[in-house]
């Protein structure tokens, strides 16, 4: 099968593109520049190495807290002031947290950028931190688990990830779980913010940048450099070995299955084969799972997959909404289609509609500046070289039906399945299950 083992996270410089350019602040944080033409505008995202995933034990959501007041005051700026400079400008500024990072993004016209990138690194390195705002970011993040109980796809969702990682890394939703997210004050936050960086980080600006682009950002730096180096690649938290299968009551009309399991991190060998799996089976009116689960049997109010890149064991989901009566029928033909990947290869047209499903997602996906300096930024940030993406095209060209099902006998063989419905739903599901081969 072809390898996508990353290379060095810099490419050669003899492989730069014109547009292209790459520096190294003081301190170590890494930046490129990509120029485009069209708009005068200017889309910059900071990733951070860390997110849900490096929550301490007792503080799980710290991560999300943090980044959601990072934006509320900094360096000299209180949180009325940074929202009066930014939004003043009509530009955008946000701070999130992922499983495996922290992600600052500005967007702004190119004219403005000058007053406002200096902003990047004032928020990662002097936050404000200010305890009514803390107070007010923890009660939105406490009433958005809250309601997330009352969604069965959540409630669905949250099964599923115990099952797959149980208490380890990946275990938790990036809000955290509600008991320790209650007791989160501002100590927690200061030992989080003093340690951003640390894992690695990097600077991605896509558009038209200013030319004195490094003294600007040196602005935000405050009384020192900010100690980082690019992210490295290494291992990122593994799956979980328990049980196999999350019932829910929910007394609804619609049952929600959602069966899966852990694979691999982004970059590493037969990932790009999980990727056009995923296209197979989930891009499109035309994907195996909308053919045969909503257009040949009815059985689906809705129907993808899920697979999110990770620097560890990713996730590879299906996942279905059926009406509660077809419960049995719905359970039966999922874990069939799910078979099927291990049973049957795709054939000469399904591989190759899938190829070009992945290459126009690709396309998708660099339209925007925001798109390509995100992308770029993810990538790096996983310690890929910057080229990957293309790399990723080139490579899944060569790539077999064969490639595929090797891919999914070595790491789809023992799925997970969370279900969230009412309590005969459940009954009819889990008595499909237990007959199937793949609950063996």
């Amino acid at each position: 099968m072809t390898s996508t083992r990353p290379s060095p996270a810099r490419p050669d410089p003899a492989m730069e593109a014109p547009g292209l350019r790459h520096f190294d602040l003081p301190g170590g944080l890494p930046v490129w520049v990509i120029e485009r033409g069209g708009p005068a505008i200017l889309s910059a995202k900071l990733w951070i190495r860390g997110g849900s995933s490096a929550d301490p034990a007792g503080e799980r959501g710290v991560h999300q807290l943090l980044a959601g007041v990072l934006s509320r005051g900094c360096g000299p700026w209180s949180g009325e002031a940074l929202a009066d400079l930014v939004e003043g400008r009509g530009a955008g500024l946000r701070c999130e947290a992922a499983e495996d990072g922290l992600l600052v993004s500005l967007k702004c016209a190119s004219a403005d950028a000058p007053a406002l990138l200096p902003l990047l690194l004032s928020l990662v390195q002097q936050p404000w931190l200010v305890p009514d705002q803390i107070d007010l970011e923890r009660q939105l993040n406490l009433q958005t688990l809250q309601r997330q109980q009352e969604d069965p796809f959540q409630v669905a969702h949250d099964g599923l990830r115990e099952l797959l990682y149980g208490t380890g890394p990946y275990g938790h939703d990036p809000l955290g779980v509600e008991a320790e997210l209650e007791s989160l004050g501002r100590e927690a936050l200061q030992r989080q913010a003093g340690a951003l960086g640390q894992a690695g980080a990097v600077l991605v600006l896509a558009g038209q940048a200013p030319a004195d682009l490094e003294p600007l950002l040196l602005q935000g730096q405050g009384e020192g450099p900010w100690a980082v180096q690019a992210p490295a690649r290494r291992p990122g938290p593994a799956g979980h070995s328990g049980g196999r299968l999350a019932p829910a009551i929910d007394e609804t009309e619609q049952l929600v299955l959602m069966l899966g399991a852990t694979t691999t991190a982004l970059g590493e060998p037969q990932a790009l084969a999980l990727r056009l799996l995923h296209c197979h089976l989930g891009i499109g009116m035309s994907s195996r799972l909308f053919v045969a689960l909503r257009e040949e049997h009815g059985l689906a109010y809705d129907v993808g997959v899920h697979h999110p890149a990770r620097l560890g064991a990713a996730p590879f989901v299906f996942h279905l909404s059926s009406s509660a009566e077809r419960a049995e029928l719905a359970t039966r033909e999922l874990l069939n289609e799910w078979q099927r990947l291990l049973e049957q290869p795709l054939s000469a047209a399904e591989l190759a509609l899938a190829k070009a499903k992945f290459r126009g997602q690709e396309a998708l996906g660099r339209q925007t500046c925001s798109q390509v300096a995100d992308r770029h930024a993810l990538v790096l940030g996983h310690g890929l070289p910057f080229d990957f993406a293309d790399r990723s095209l080139a490579a899944a060209e060569a790539l077999t039906a064969a490639d595929l099902q090797a891919a999914a006998r070595q790491l789809l063989t023992r799925p997970c399945l969370s279900l969230c419905g009412p309590q005969q739903a459940l009954a009819e599901a889990e008595r499909a299950w237990s007959r199937h081969p793949l609950a063996a």
